[in-house]
């Protein structure tokens, strides 16, 4: 498998930090959260938590299949490979990819950060909260197989803030 190349820039100017030429937002994972209960709370007026996950899609899709094409990756066990070290390359965590092809599959999570930082700012709660996460595996699986964003579904079947050990995430299309 291929390691992720990434090039880091700084415009100390314009305040902008680039990775492969492409302006990115370093966060940490307890504004994640923060973002992610305004998204639950915001459920009577609008679908914050669809808007989450369907954002995070959005932009990993389009920052995958950039990367896949700039660096001729064609494979796409490589492409599953590269997304899973861009996951963590961003500040998201770890995670494992259990099973893929064209119909879905399953990634394991043993390090959600969103999920880490609920549990540390609130503690356990009564649903998965991953939702950011969710995006970038609907991006992942639909920049790798070359679909288009809502091709895929993903949906977290255990989760780390529930208690488990780790977050569990199934992917259809």
């Amino acid at each position: 498998m291929s390691e992720l190349k990434l090039e880091h820039k700084f415009d100390s100017q314009r305040k902008r930090h680039y990775l492969n030429n492409q302006l990115t937002v370093l966060h940490c994972h307890h504004y994640a959260t923060l973002f992610t209960q305004l998204g639950l709370d915001a459920k009577e007026i609008v679908d914050g938590t669809r808007i989450l996950k369907e954002t995070t899609e959005d932009i990993f899709h389009e920052v995958l299949s950039n990367y896949f094409k700039n660096n001729s990756v064609m494979d796409v066990a490589e492409r599953m490979d590269i997304a899973r070290q861009m996951f963590s390359a961003v500040g998201m965590g770890k995670m494992v990819v259990v099973a893929h092809d064209e119909s879905g599959g399953e990634i394991e999570m043993p390090v959600a950060y969103v999920d880490e930082g609920w549990l540390k700012k609130w503690g356990k709660f009564e649903e998965p909260v991953n939702y950011i996460g969710m995006g970038y595996v609907a991006g992942m699986f639909s920049a790798a197989y070359n679909k288009l964003p809502r091709t895929f579904n993903v949906t977290e079947t255990q989760s780390k803030v529930k208690g488990a050990v780790k977050s569990l995430l199934k992917i259809s299309a």
